[in-house]
């Protein structure tokens, strides 16, 4: 069953005074972040500039992609909303990167804007322990720290615009997308706000962050096209782009997508021609955006930034539908910020969009975002006690990675509030893990993007396995799980296991294989030793429903795993040799450096760069990040260095 948007929601007079847990944005992040801390049992406060936005798609109508389905499967084995948002809205859904192995498959939907909003809206409003409220924050309440815990300050709750009483909490969780002092831009217009329609965030928010409590923040952009309206597209000039016959479901807990097979919407694929790079070099001086010194998503760049950057290239353009009703097309591939007459212009220069309708102009967002190393992987900021940051304020893009650092600020948040100790995760456990170590360990010059090939070990972090790595683990040691999904969870490894041992357990020589198998296996012609069926899965043209035939009495009560049981037994080999480096990690993960630690005169052989480079990164771990301090040589020797003084220190 899919759920629909409650009648009513919780209002200002039945408001406390008091929470475990505020969250202030209502974007991927902040309803990430609130489901979550609730979960753990957080009595949790959501505020948004409007109730009616909550879940709402502010750019793209997609979910997921290469690098980023790994994080949507991952925020939903932890039991997050995105994934079955995604299942609920989707209406062209389709598996990307197929032509490589399935540990880099991207699972990826075009979603129906309304679903979307309506199912998180749906969830939020119904989940116990959650107050949603209408307002926008002013400022945050700082007092002197706790001496027991490091930090310089700490956040006890939040003063509203409207001038209120202030709402108390133990920890705050901030996800202002691109409102923190964000700004529009159109042409040589210019406008506060973070989305058109909506206002910025307070500039008293801000000035807590730079002033009172002295965090570094830089200023980023981004932007997004104009919608354009469908029936002035001539289709038939544009390559269709089919969905998947077979939806994939994100979540783990689905078997179906509620958009039926038949009922998906096609996406269609045309390109720029010489034209549209002649409008943008003659419009560069109308764009006050473009030449702004902001750093702009190098991964999905406005049309201008890539036409002045790539001359006489032809660029994809992908035309995805906004929902099943919609009558708009989003054309992905042509953010730009230039007069909306100009656009226009731009649009007609391609075939397809010849006699184009602008229902709305594209345009530009430039906004503050807070250094990430300023933060610990728990994502709270390290000067600030019960202060946690997550999505585009820690300088990422993109609604998975705002919704990855949702959950886990979220989870980090409640724990605070009840006294619980905070927790990390791993790069060697998940791509969440890799998301927070890159940007609590490096930082960002530019809007951040997830990548399968910014994991080690993808091999191991596949989409596929999710569940069984994090779901076990957010049950019993992080609390984010309800037992329903943990239930299921265990079942699944366990059907697994057992389906491998019986795999294991049917052992025979090349030649009795090729007799019982129906297919010529001609790599069995060299083998001279017995396989069992676990190292025959391996083999490219060998699928689980052969063995079962052949062996049905132990293997056909398996089926249900039929896929998962072909991809553990390919990566099982590449697994066990990664087994050992992955524990290498964790081990040094596990030892901490103090946060007051001085690097400067530390009685160990260090060079002046990387002492200087500690100093102002200050590590939480001996597991260095590469680019922390340069080169993997010099981090090796820091490495070793580092665990060895931390060692005979706390022996």
């Amino acid at each position: 069953t899919w759920p629909t948007v409650p009648t009513s929601s919780s209002s200002s007079s039945s408001l406390n005074i008091t929470y475990d847990v505020i969250v202030v944005g209502g974007g991927h992040a902040g309803t990430e972040a609130a489901a979550a801390a609730a979960r753990l049992g957080a009595e949790t406060l959501l505020i948004t500039q409007k109730i009616m936005t909550i879940g709402a798609l502010s750019c793209n109508p997609s979910l997921g992609g290469v690098g980023k389905g790994q994080l949507v499967r991952e925020v939903d084995a932890l039991d997050g909303l995105c994934g079955r948002a995604g299942d609920s809205a989707g209406v062209h859904f389709s598996i990307l990167n197929r032509s490589k192995g399935p540990a880099v498959w991207g699972p990826r939907a075009q979603l129906d804007r309304e679903r979307y909003r309506q199912f998180i809206q749906s969830e939020l409003l119904s989940t116990p322990r959650l107050t949603v409220l209408e307002g926008s924050v002013d400022e945050l309440l700082v007092s002197q720290p706790n001496p027991e815990e490091p930090g310089h300050h700490r956040v006890t709750g939040i003063r509203l615009v409207d001038g209120s009483h202030p709402i108390l909490s133990s920890s705050v969780v901030l996800t202002t997308g691109t409102f923190l002092s964000g700004s529009l831009f159109m042409g040589q217009t210019t406008s506060p706000g973070g989305r058109m329609g909506d206002a910025q965030s307070c500039a008293g928010l801000s000035y807590t962050l730079k002033e009172t409590l002295g965090l570094r923040v830089g200023r980023l952009r981004t932007g997004t096209p104009p919608r354009i309206v469908k029936e002035s597209v001539d289709l038939s000039l544009a390559q269709l782009q089919a969905p998947d016959k077979q939806p994939t479901p994100f979540s783990f807990l689905n078997t179906h997508t509620r958009c039926k097979p038949e009922e998906q919407l096609p996406c269609y694929l045309t390109h720029t021609t010489p034209g549209v790079e002649r409008v943008v070099r003659e419009s560069v001086h109308l764009n006050c955006h473009i030449q702004q010194d902001a750093k702009g998503p190098r991964y999905c760049p406005s049309i201008e930034s890539r036409v002045l950057r790539f001359p006489g290239r032809r660029h994809q353009v992908w035309l995805e539908p906004e929902g099943l009703t919609s009558d708009l097309l989003y054309p992905q591939g042509l953010s730009m910020t230039m007069p909306p007459e100009l656009q226009l212009r731009l649009l007609r220069e391609i075939p397809a969009l010849h006699r184009a309708e602008i229902r709305t102009p594209g345009y530009g967002v430039q906004y503050d975002f807070v250094c990430p190393t300023q933060l610990t992987p728990s994502l709270q900021v390290k000067s600030t006690q019960g202060l946690f940051l997550a999505g585009q304020i820690n300088g990422t893009t993109g609604y998975e990675e705002a919704a990855a650092q949702g959950l886990w600020a979220g989870v980090n948040a409640g724990r605070t509030a009840l006294s619980l100790p905070p927790m990390a995760l791993s790069r060697t456990q998940s791509y969440i893990g890799v998301l927070i170590d890159d940007l609590v360990g490096r930082g960002v010059t530019e809007p951040y993007r997830m990548f399968t090939s910014r994991a080690e070990f993808r091999t191991y972090l596949r989409p596929d396995n999710a569940d069984l790595r994090l779901t076990p683990r957010g049950f019993e040691e992080v609390g984010c799980v309800t037992l329903r999904r943990y239930k299921k969870a265990v079942s699944v490894r366990d059907g697994l296991q057992e389906a491998l041992m019986a795999l294991q357990s049917v052992a025979l020589s090349s030649t009795r294989w090729r007799e019982k198998l129906v297919c010529s296996l001609t790599l069995l012609y060299h083998v001279s030793f017995s396989l069992s069926g676990l190292d025959l899965l391996q083999y490219k043209d060998v699928s689980f429903e052969m063995l079962a035939s052949a062996f049905p009495e132990c293997l056909s009560q398996y089926f249900e795993y039929s896929q998962r049981l072909k991809i553990e037994a390919v990566y099982r080999p590449h697994c066990e040799k990664q087994s050992r480096e992955m524990e290498r990690i964790r081990s040094e993960e596990s030892l901490s450096l103090p946060s007051d630690m001085d690097y400067l005169s530390l009685p160990v052989s260090l060079s002046q760069e990387v002492r200087e480079i500690l100093d102002r990164v200050r590590p939480n771990t001996v597991s260095l990040s590469k680019t922390t301090t340069k080169h993997i040589s010099t981090v090796y020797v820091s490495k070793v260095i580092l665990k060895k003084y931390i060692i005979t220190t706390t022996e």
